[in-house]
Order: C-alpha cells, then sequence, then structure tokens
C-alpha cells in the first residue's frame, strides 16, 4: 500500500513539474493541445490515486482484520492455559487436602496408640511389681521349706548345669571322634594293610660288636703278638677295640661305628687264614678290607636302589644308603628299614593315586642322614637334608627328609606318606628293640605321667609299653569324665614323651559295693 501512495505521489509531481516546463517551451504553439493533455493527465493522476487510496483502504483493512484475528486466537490460547492451569491447581489443592485429611487421621491413630501404649506400659509396670513381689515372696518360701539360702541353691544349680554340660560336652567328643575314626579308618586300613602285605621285609637285630671265630686258642697269642704290638697295630689302624679274653676261639671286635668294625673283621678273618700276622701285613689287610668295604657299601646301595625302583641317584648317595647296611637304630638295620620305608611309601602312593617314584625316592631318602652321623655333627635329619640340598635332589624329596621326624611341617601328601611309612616300619613288632635301661625308662616315665592326673589311683604300662591302663576313683571321676581324661593323657604323652608307633590308653572305671550278711 505504501509503494502505491508513493508511486501515485511521484506521477503527481513529475506532472507538476513536467506542465510548466511544456508551458513554458511551447506556449503559444502548444497551448491548447497541453491543456487537453495536462486535463487528461490530471484525470488519469487523479483515478491513479484515487485507485491507489482504495487499494491501500483494502489492505489496511485486511491487515486490521488479520491483526484482529490474530489478537482473537491469542486470547482464546491464553484463555485455554489459564484455564487448564486452574484446573491442575485445583486438582493440585484438592490432593494436598487429602494428604492432610490422611496425616490428621494418622496423626490421632498415633496419639491414640501412644495412649493404649502407655496404659498398657503402665499396666506392666504394675504386673511388673507383683510378679516381683511374688517371686521374693516364692523364694522366701522355697527358702524357709527348702533348708537353702539363695546362694546354696544356685551353687546346686551352677553344679547341676556345669554337670549336664560337661556329659554334653563328653558325648560331643565321644560322637566327633567316632566319626573321624569311621570316616577315615577304612581308607586308612585299606591302604595300610595292603601297602603291609605287598612289603615283607626281614628284620635282623644287630649290636655293636662281632665276633670272629679263631682255629684254636693259639691264635689269640699270633693275634696279640711280642709286646702287643700286631693287636695295637690293628686297633690303630682300624679304630676298633679287640678283645682277647677267656673265651674259647673267638675274638670280640668293638666300636661303635659299623663300618670300622666292619673292615676290622674282614682284616682279622684275612690274617687269620693267611696265617702271616705282623704290622706291615696288618696295614696291607686293612687297606684291601676297606676297599672290599667300599666296593659292598656300592653294590648294596644300587642293589637297595634297583629293589625300590629308584633311578637316576648321584653315585656318592648310592654309596651314602650301601653304607646304612653297617649301622643300626634300636636294633633295626637301617639299610633294610629305608628299603622297607620306601616300598611302603610306594605302595602307599600307588593306593592313593599320587606319584610313587617321588614316594619311594623320598623313603630310600629319609635315613641317609645316619650314614655320616658318626663323623659329623648335627642330627641324622638336619645331615640328610643338607646331602639331598648338596647333590640336587627335588624340594619334595628333601622336604620329605627334613619332616619325617616332625622338625618341620610336611609340604607334600608324599612327605606325609613317608612319616606314615617309617612309623610303620618301625612300630611293626619285633623290628626294633631297645636297651634294658631305656625301655624300663620309658615305661615309668608312662606311668608317671598318668598318675599325675586328679582322680587316677594307679596305672600300669603293658604290652612294652604299647598300651597303659589308667585305674580311676570311681567317686572322683565319672562316666563322661573319663572321656576327656582318656583325652588329656593322649595329649601330655605326645608332648612329654618319644616313642615308635602309638600307645593306647584305656581309662578304667570301677564301682564295686560290699556288704555283709550276719
Amino acid at each position: 500500500m505504501e509503494y502505491i501512495i508513493g508511486a501515485a505521489i511521484a506521477v503527481v509531481v513529475t506532472l507538476l513539474i513536467a506542465i510548466p516546463v511544456t508551458r513554458s517551451v511551447s506556449i503559444n504553439k502548444y497551448k491548447r493541445d497541453e491543456e487537453a493533455k495536462i486535463g487528461n493527465a490530471e484525470d488519469k493522476a487523479r483515478t491513479i490515486i484515487d485507485e491507489a487510496l482504495k487499494t491501500a483502504e483494502e489492505k489496511k483493512r485486511e491487515s486490521m482484520i488479520e491483526v484482529k484475528e490474530e489478537t482473537i486466537r491469542a486470547k482464546n490460547e491464553l484463555d485455554r492455559e489459564l484455564k487448564e492451569r486452574r484446573n491442575e491447581q485445583a486438582r493440585s489443592e484438592r490432593r494436598i487436602q487429602q494428604k492432610e485429611e490422611s496425616i490428621d487421621k494418622k496423626t490421632e491413630a498415633i496419639e491414640r496408640r501412644e495412649q493404649s501404649l502407655a496404659q498398657r506400659e503402665d499396666n506392666l509396670n504394675k504386673k511388673r511389681e507383683e510378679v516381683e513381689k511374688l517371686s521374693v515372696q516364692r523364694l522366701q518360701e522355697l527358702e524357709r521349706i527348702s533348708g537353702l539360702s539363695s546362694d546354696q541353691a544356685k551353687e546346686f544349680l551352677l553344679k547341676s548345669v556345669e554337670e549336664e554340660v560337661k556329659h554334653e560336652v563328653a558325648m560331643k567328643i565321644k560322637e566327633a571322634e567316632t566319626r573321624a575314626k569311621e570316616e577315615a579308618d577304612k581308607k586308612a586300613k585299606e591302604c595300610v594293610v595292603t601297602a603291609i602285605q605287598r612289603c615283607a621285609a626281614d628284620h635282623v637285630s644287630e649290636t655293636t660288636i662281632s665276633v670272629v671265630q679263631l682255629p684254636s686258642d693259639e691264635m689269640k697269642g699270633r693275634i696279640i703278638g711280642r709286646e702287643g704290638r700286631n693287636i695295637r697295630t690293628l686297633e690303630t689302624m682300624t679304630g676298633v677295640e679287640l678283645i682277647v679274653d677267656d673265651t674259647p676261639e673267638a675274638v670280640v671286635l668293638s666300636a661303635f661305628d659299623p663300618v670300622r668294625r666292619e673292615v676290622a673283621r674282614i682284616a682279622l678273618e684275612r690274617l687269620i687264614v693267611d696265617g702271616r700276622i705282623h704290622p706291615a701285613r696288618i696295614e696291607e689287610m686293612v687297606d684291601k678290607a676297606r676297599k672290599e668295604v667300599d666296593n659292598i657299601m656300592k653294590e648294596e646301595g644300587e642293589a637297595a636302589l634297583l629293589e625300590c625302583g629308584v633311578h637316576g641317584l648321584n653315585p656318592e648317595l648310592t654309596k651314602l644308603i650301601g653304607r646304612l647296611k653297617f649301622r643300626t637304630s634300636f636294633g633295626q638295620n637301617a639299610l633294610t628299614h629305608s628299603i622297607e620305608v620306601s616300598q611302603l611309601a610306594g605302595h602307599l602312593a600307588s593306593e592313593l593315586g599320587l606319584d610313587a617314584r617321588a614316594a619311594r625316592r623320598a623313603g630310600i631318602l629319609h635315613d641317609i642322614g645316619k650314614a655320616i652321623d658318626h663323623d659329623m655333627e648335627g642330627s641324622h635329619v638336619q645331615l640328610g637334608t643338607e646331602l639331598c640340598r648338596k647333590y640336587k635332589e627335588s624340594p619334595v624329596v628333601i622336604n620329605a627328609v627334613e619332616a619325617h621326624h616332625g622338625d618341620v611341617e610336611p609340604q607334600s601328601m608324599v612327605a606325609c606318606l613317608v612319616q606314615a611309612a617309617d612309623a610303620i616300619s618301625a612300630a611293626r613288632p619285633g623290628a626294633r628293640r631297645e636297651t634294658l635301661g631305656t625301655y624300663t625308662n620309658r615305661l615309668s616315665q608312662l606311668e608317671e605321667i598318668t598318675n599325675s592326673f586328679k582322680g587316677v589311683e594307679r596305672s600300669f604300662a603293658i604290652q612294652a609299653g604299647r598300651e597303659v591302663r589308667v585305674m580311676v576313683v570311681p567317686e572322683q571321676v565319672s562316666d563322661d569324665d573319663m572321656v576327656i581324661l582318656a583325652r588329656d593323657i593322649s595329649r601330655k604323652v605326645e608332648d612329654e614323651m618319644q616313642y615308635p608307633g602309638m600307645i593306647k590308653v584305656n581309662v578304667i572305671r570301677e564301682s564295686r559295693v560290699v556288704d555283709y550278711a550276719k
């Protein structure tokens, strides 16, 4: 619309400018024509202006109508939003009002409940006071009827409860031990019995002396020699004491080192056969005997390894194993014992599905320290462990050697099997024998330990110290106490004594009533 008005005004202005110019140029010549043209232009200008004004008015009306419609639409939209907000606010107010009403109701219910609880608490306090009064009256009445004070009654009750608890503890200990034995005995007995049946070894008791038979008593003088030089040379070369006494046709060789004793025995027997007995010949025979004993040890070691199925052992260890042939422990030959332990450990490992080769190897080497314990300081366990480390044995074998007497904790099942095999070999009847002094001291110590417990009347060590029978005073030790007493005695014996195998603790309680008919 503004464009049309501008155009009309421009036309008018143009016309207004053109008219005077035209008039000034040809006023006289074209006066009429120009007037006519001006009249026509004025009419056209007016027409254009009227049309422009009309168009502008129409556009204005249309714009006003659009503005009014837009205003109406915005107003309607605003009214609708206001209405929705008022409705939402009304709903929120209703919900808040409902919640307030619900809270008021709950508050009233809580107040009523608190009042009820307070009343109940008052009633309970009253009843509690009544119960306390009745309890005091009952206690007084019980004391009057029983003639016991409350402290005495408490002591009686505590004693009764203690007896019941002691009974339950004894029963649980017995049940636990029974279950453990039932679960373990079946497999253990099967494995051990199978291993023992598969390994039957002879046992030979040896001492610290050897006896050499002589063809006649005249040979004793030749062995002694002029001024005793022969016997002194032999004793000096071998380190063995020769005992020439009244025993007919025999000479006794005495030494704690079995190897030296064997060298002396072989050398003396060869001298007797040869007949030429003098210091030079004695030295020659002793040297030959040493070489022969070395060969014997090597052969015995190889035979033992072959018997046990152990291969790849260092030659020095093989020779030391053969040296065990001349070593005894409590009368049991150390080599025979090692072979038996190796075989038992291997059989047990096979039964349990473990490494039988490692078990046999650890078993044959478990007492290797006894081969050098006469020459070096330290226990045979320490010496054996050092030897195994020196000759690069596996950690499993080293731990088994180190742990077979419980000096360290076993770190593998092989070590546990070697412990068990060692105990089986040492504890079987006839395997070992002790000196009379050691035997009697062990029995005395066993009886002293059992007699030290309260309620023990007397005790007897029987079955060569493998069982102890403990007689208890029935008035001081009940049936339940017997279970605990037997367990305590067993633990103390394990802690304070050293013995092969195991010792059975048998606790006996006997009640006897005697009366006389007159």
